[in-house]
């Protein structure tokens, strides 16, 4: 194989993951939890954006139960953005199996 033919692949590669890194800045994703009552939106950067909470998650008497379904949202959210990420990234790495990504 032309060592100049591999330089070109490579910087090819490069310019679709930046350009999907780009994309990735841009999409959102949001887990519930509850049966919707707490909802939270990420980003493609995994960095939270929104927290919805319906008001009768809002239970003084049980703030327990309340942080435990956040947590869950937020978990169902990172999962919804690997999901969207690994949509995005599949085809470019041709079933490369990377840590963290499930893939």
């Amino acid at each position: 194989m032309n060592p100049f033919d591999i330089l070109k692949n490579a910087q090819s590669f490069k310019d679709q993951f930046n350009k999907v890194q780009e994309e990735l800045k841009y999409l959102q994703a949001t887990g519930s939890a509850g049966g919707n009552i707490v909802k939270v939106t990420i980003n493609g950067q995994f960095q939270v954006q929104r927290v919805e909470l319906d008001p009768i998650a809002v239970d003084p008497r049980d703030v327990p139960m309340l942080q435990d379904l956040i947590v869950a949202a937020s978990k169902d959210a990172h999962a919804r953005m690997l999901e969207l990420t690994r949509d995005r990234l599949g085809p470019m790495l041709g079933g490369l199996n990377l840590p963290g990504m499930g893939m």
